[in-house]
């Protein structure tokens, strides 16, 4: 009898037993279903093994050999114990191999033990080592095959153990069901699930682990694929207020007092918002435009158009100097448009509320008044605005700014509100490779803002790498003084706001080589303030930082923004949205600590006024490592979308997919953005034909159960029952 493998509930402790199914708990497998797509991270292909004979330094290489001997010594650089062992392959030959913790492997890596060891050959005293190499338990029966599964394991279980469970529950199964339509199987030419759920756990061949990995690839593809066309098809079927353009309106009168030209760009994505706002189902739409392209004017036509049809808009912010910054660009970019209730409010004239978390009673309950009551045509806020005590009269479009800020659930909570659904309009500055717009953003209609406004400078951007020239240092701080004294303005940013402060960056390093120093804390506002007011003096110096009082945040800003301040030292509050046309410079301390898109967004706080900017990237990493690889591309190009694409190849695919996005476990193990980008799209083909014939995928069971085990039940909750 055939076995749904989607359906498969049982718990391990049948094929497996109760102390190993306790053992594989901690992974997060708890049914045979969970253990059977917990798929080995590597393989050890035992024609390919390296004698220990024949070493060479520098190269990574994989040998099978036992322990002859192990033990504890103290380290000689730090505290700490380190496990030395000797290692001896069916050649004979012997091979030193150091652990640096040493105690938690001291039960694993004993003598007598075989085992698979990897890593990267090094010399010490004229011999050769390894050093912190992988390490992996086999027994008899792996020895007999030709491939060695290596899984993800914990201190409680080894892979060796998770490699027999998951062949027992093999053995105990028959192929489960396929979900996929065997006409899709047949043109793509994919295995059955069954297969490839053998091949990957127990693969004979090289190409058996190929053809079962791009079996498993289309699962995880077609799985996001469907549930993303079932959340566009949920929200095409909603109904929303048609707001057509109105002739004489809010919108018409903000064009004509443009000092400006839009550029095309502005127009052409403003076309197609305006034509989706004319329709009576809600819009969708993401617009992704490098920094300074001018999204902010884009997003207020869209604004004024809603409130010209007798509708608000609110537009949500990830910071309160974000949402404070937008609230002021609004009003100032209005002007009389923008002040009704006031003396000189033009006629027919708007209003401009700020809503965040921290407002004091008074000013909180008098803007969730405007907001209620509808005196405000245009709300602007944090995630408070998401809370259920926020009301709006008549909500007619929602702005999300900085989207990747927000998860997907805050992105629905204020759609979800009422029979009417409210217009979507979303915007990111940090431009998106086209996986990443298929995937993550795949519910959304996707608009390119090109161009940059005229009147943007040029920025020069330059890496300081101040462990190799320590003089340069002193350079940046008279490149600060210089512009100041031309009457500019700049910033320096520093990763941590100060030493005591919870939830710093967790740094993701290797365990350091034996006599290695460990690598200090990333700089804090906080600590290195004191040196910039020292070394900068007679300028004007304020610190800005996240843990602020809200009132304090605010005064700061304002001050900066009036020319008050001549140097802003902040953390990364600055990155997004800030709009200094003065400011001039900035310079990233620690800049290898920043990702990509981030060093982007923070150099793009400069440059913004007539004057061309000043980007330096202040390191302590030596040359030809991979933060200085970041670094140096940052430097060679400001093109936001050409940096998209180098960062998606640098960083890790778990910052794109996965739980990031549904904010609930995720059942993408295999599928990379940069390497399955030609299945993603022919997935999202398919995905919409079989949606579009089949609503929410009700004649298609196993398809439906595939989504959930994609992307989590949880999430699957939120919007595949309502298709």
């Amino acid at each position: 009898m055939e076995t749904d493998f989607y359906d498969l509930e049982s718990r391990l402790d049948g094929p497996v037993g109760k102390g190993t199914a306790d053992a594989l708990a901690p992974l997060g497998l708890h049914t045979v279903g969970d253990l059977l797509r917990h798929y080995p991270r590597r393989y050890v292909d035992r024609g390919r093994l390296t004698d220990i004979a024949g070493l060479v330094a520098g190269e990574h290489v994989t040998v099978v050999a036992q322990v002859e001997r192990a033990e504890l010594r103290d380290m000689r650089q730090r505290r700490g114990k380190m496990l030395k062992a000797v290692i001896r392959d069916e050649k004979g030959g012997e091979l030193e191999c150091t652990f640096f913790n040493g105690r938690k492997l001291q039960g694993f890596v004993r003598a007598g033990v075989r085992g698979v060891f990897s890593g990267k050959v090094g010399m010490f005293r004229q011999k050769p080592q390894l050093t912190h190499p992988q390490f992996e338990e086999i027994d008899e029966t792996d020895s007999l095959r030709p491939f060695l599964s290596v899984y993800p394991a914990n201190s409680k279980i080894t892979s060796q153990a998770v490699a027999r469970a998951a062949r027992l529950a093999l053995d105990q199964i028959d192929d489960p069901t396929d979900p996929l339509p065997e006409a899709m199987r047949e043109r793509e030419g994919l295995s059955d699930l069954g297969r490839a759920l053998r091949r990957i756990h127990v693969p004979e061949s090289e190409s058996d682990i190929h053809a079962a990995q791009h079996r498993l690839v289309w699962d995880e593809a077609l799985g996001v694929a469907l549930a993303l066309a079932l959340r566009r098809q949920a929200t095409a079927s909603r109904p929303a207020h048609a707001c057509e353009p109105w002739p004489g309106g809010l919108r018409e009168a903000f064009d004509a007092d443009l000092p400006f030209e839009l550029t095309e760009g502005q127009v052409a994505v403003g076309e197609e918002i305006a034509d989706d706002l004319a329709r009576e189902h809600p819009m969708n739409r993401l617009v992704q435009g490098d920094v300074g392209a001018g999204k902010t004017i884009v997003a207020l036509r869209a604004m004024l158009q809603v409130i010209d049809a007798g509708k608000q808009a609110a537009m949500l912010a990830p910071t309160e100097v974000l949402a404070a910054q937008h609230a002021r660009s609004l009003r100032a970019l209005l002007g009389p448009l923008g002040r009704a209730g006031e003396l000189d409010a033009a006629e027919g004239a708007t209003s401009i509320t700020l809503l965040t978390g921290s407002m004091g009673t008074r000013a909180k309950r008098q803007a969730l008044l405007d907001a209620q009551s509808g005196a405000a045509g245009i709300v602007v806020g944090t995630h408070a605005l998401i809370q259920d005590t926020v009301g709006f009269a008549d909500l007619g479009l929602v702005v999300v700014d900085e989207q990747h800020r927000f998860g997907v659930e805050q992105r629905d909570a204020l759609r979800a509100r009422g029979e009417t659904a409210p217009h979507m309009l979303v915007m990111t500055a940090t431009p998106i490779p086209r996986t990443v717009a298929m995937t993550v953003y795949g519910d959304l209609t996707v608009s390119a803002l090109q161009g940059l406004p005229r009147g943007r400078s040029p920025i020069a951007t330059t890496v300081v790498p101040v462990a190799e020239h320590p003089t340069w240092f002193e350079r940046v701080w008279q490149r600060v003084r210089e512009e100041a004294e031309k009457g500019h303005q700049c910033y320096v940013v520093c990763p941590r706001v100060g030493d005591t402060e919870k939830g710093d960056p967790e740094l993701d390093e290797p365990p350091p080589e034996e006599g290695e120093e460990k690598r200090r804390p990333p700089l804090a506002v906080l600590e290195i303030a004191p040196m910039i007011t020292e070394k900068l003096a007679g300028l004007r110096v304020g610190v800005l930082h996240g843990k602020l009082p809200p009132d304090e945040k605010d005064a700061v800003m304002r001050s900066f923004e009036r020319g008050e301040l001549d140097v802003l030292v902040a953390t990364t509050v600055i990155e997004v949205g800030v709009d200094v046309p003065n400011a001039t410079g900035i310079v990233l301390l620690d800049a290898d600590r920043f990702g990509l898109s981030q060093l982007h967004q923070l150099r793009g706080r400069v440059g913004r006024g007539q004057v061309p900017g000043l980007c330096l990237l202040v390191t302590e990493t030596p040359a030809a490592t991979a933060a200085r690889e970041r670094l140096d591309a940052i430097a060679g190009t400001t093109d936001g979308f050409e940096l998209a694409r180098l960062d998606l190849e640098l960083r890790r695919e778990g910052d794109v997919l996965g739980a990031s996005q549904s904010g609930s476990r995720s059942g993408l193990k295999l599928l990379s953005l940069r390497r399955h980008e030609e299945v993603i799209a022919k997935a999202q083909v398919y995905a919409q034909d079989l949606v579009t014939r089949d609503p929410g995928l009700r004649a298609h069971p196993g398809l439906h159960a595939l989504v959930g085990e994609t992307i989590g039940d949880e999430e699957r909750a939120a919007f595949l029952d309502k298709a």
